[in-house]
């Protein structure tokens, strides 16, 4: 079983940034693929973004080129870093856990509780 807790979140005007952090127990890190993912209100979830378990990126074409996410395997540690912030990123953001290095489906095993990132304009 993996727990997940994700911090960092908070407000931010647009054209800032902010880094979330994801720690991870329970498991064995490195050998899962890990995912951000996030859901404002009246929204459906929207994946954000994975990282297999040797750093290799895929992301979200709502957030390529600004969020750049990685993971320090010796920390148990994920990491979002969002730059360029628009209002539109505005959501509750969730770390989560899917089992297998190379992990390429969007079903993820384990959750953590989400952080709060607002955007103002």
């Amino acid at each position: 079983q993996v727990q997940l807790a994700e911090s960092g979140g908070g407000s931010v005007q647009a054209g800032g940034s902010l880094r979330l952090s994801c720690a991870a127990s329970g498991g064995t890190f490195s050998s899962y693929t890990m995912g951000w993912f996030r859901q404002a209100p009246g929204t459906a979830r929207e994946f954000v973004g994975r990282v297999w378990g040797g750093g290799s990126t895929w992301y979200a074409d709502s957030v390529k080129g600004r969020f750049t996410i990685s993971r320090d395997n010796a920390k148990n540690t994920l990491y979002l870093q969002m730059n360029s912030l628009k209002s539109e990123d505005t959501a509750i953001y969730y770390c989560a856990a899917a089992r297998g290095e190379y992990y390429s489906g969007r079903r993820y095993d384990y959750w953590g509780q989400g952080t709060q990132v607002t955007v103002s304009s």
